[in-house]
């Protein structure tokens, strides 16, 4: 926007409105905010898949201790006959 000039009367009169100026400054603001709210939401996702990770893996490790326990299980029946 302008300067304001000094004198009587309202400064509507004098001052100039920078409607292009204004677009962009709201158009900048806009963008900010949604890049902020998409790192949130990025954040959100990075901390769900590390959840579904960790609970991947837990499976895993479980499966290969049943398979572990169940060949034990069976070398020690041999052995024990």
């Amino acid at each position: 926007m302008t300067t304001r000039r000094e004198g009587p009367g309202s400064r509507y009169l004098y001052d100039s409105f920078d409607a292009a100026a204004a677009r962009i400054e709201a158009n900048e603001r806009v963008s900010e905010e949604r890049w902020v709210a998409l790192e949130y939401r990025l954040n959100q996702i990075e901390g769900s898949l590390e959840r579904v990770e960790r609970r991947i893996w837990f499976g895993v490790y479980g499966v290969a201790a049943f398979l572990l326990a169940q060949g034990t299980q069976a070398l020690l029946q041999t052995l024990v006959k």
